[in-house]
């Protein structure tokens, strides 16, 4: 069992938000390897109050209410929250034992270690979704990245302190694309509870995707990061050299000028049998009275 602190901006069924996170969300519960010790809410897809608030509903609704959730630091200014000091404890119990998987801003981790310089040294892994090697084009518009930009400094920060560190770009995380007739065909008529839940929950989304991208699916960002860190099986490693800079970060950008820093940035190998593994995890997520 592989023990998991999932930091998240999850805003999964909230109106014109995005879903990837309560995604991820549903992919750590579907593998029978996680044991998620718990979930510490950043801001980024929305304010941290609805953050917050939406992962308790969520959880109550799949009846997993047993998963600890902690509200984070409401925005890069702000240094104290239950949030940091359960990180900080959690590593602490057990030194080299947790992995971290972080999908918005990363203000939590920031303030973690302003707090205890050692606390990046006593985690496992991190991975990290976010950042952009080259422009991000979808349909030929250019996307700004959000992640990292939210908190630049917060971004370097990880960057250049953590160990045994991985990051989905945006750019890399293009492959993972869900179209809709995959999603109806496999969730919609499902008697499955969970893939009654996902699909009830996240139609909405293909709709947004279709009126503001001309898209008939939606890319499913943080999933890629859930899934390497889960199953390297389905990746090429690509240990890359970066040069991040705060300035850089401002709009996601792992190449700035600054300091070479060597980090994996994970490329999915076969998208076909990606998404396959995508789709057995939510329908292996097992649903509690709360559903």
């Amino acid at each position: 069992m592989k023990k998991i602190i999932f930091d998240c901006d999850n805003t999964f069924g909230v109106k014109a938000c995005d879903v990837d996170d309560g995604l991820a969300l549903l992919y750590l519960l579907g593998d029978e390897s996680t044991d998620l010790i718990g979930i510490t809410s950043t801001y980024g897809n929305s304010d941290i109050e609805t953050v917050f608030s939406n992962t308790n509903t969520m959880l109550a609704e799949i009846g997993r209410s047993d998963i600890p959730v902690l509200k984070g630091c409401a925005n890069a200014n702000e240094t104290q929250s239950e949030a940091v000091e359960f990180l900080i404890d959690a590593v602490n119990k057990n030194p080299g034992d947790i992995s971290i998987l972080a999908t918005g801003s990363l203000t939590n981790l920031h303030c973690a270690y302003l707090k205890d310089n050692s606390f990046f040294e006593k985690i496992s892994e991190i991975v990290l979704m976010g950042g952009l090697t080259e422009p991000l084009l979808i349909n030929g518009r250019s996307m700004g990245e959000l992640n990292f930009a939210c908190d630049p400094q917060a971004a370097f920060c990880v960057l250049t302190n953590a160990r045994n560190l991985a990051v989905a770009t945006g750019n890399n995380c293009l492959a993972a694309y869900f179209a809709r007739a995959g999603y109806n065909r496999r969730l919609k008529q499902s008697e499955i509870p969970a893939a009654r839940y996902i699909y009830e929950k996240t139609a909405y989304w293909y709709d947004y995707m279709a009126d503001h991208f001309e898209l008939d699916g939606f890319f499913n960002w943080d999933v890629v990061a859930a899934a390497y860190l889960m199953d390297r099986r389905l990746f090429e490693e690509n240990e890359t050299i970066i040069s991040p800079t705060v300035e850089s970060l401002e709009n996601g950008f792992l190449i700035g000028g600054g300091k070479a820093i060597s980090v994996k940035l994970p490329k999915i190998k076969e998208p076909d049998m990606f998404e396959e593994s995508v789709y057995s995890a939510y329908l292996n997520v097992a649903m509690g009275s709360g559903a």
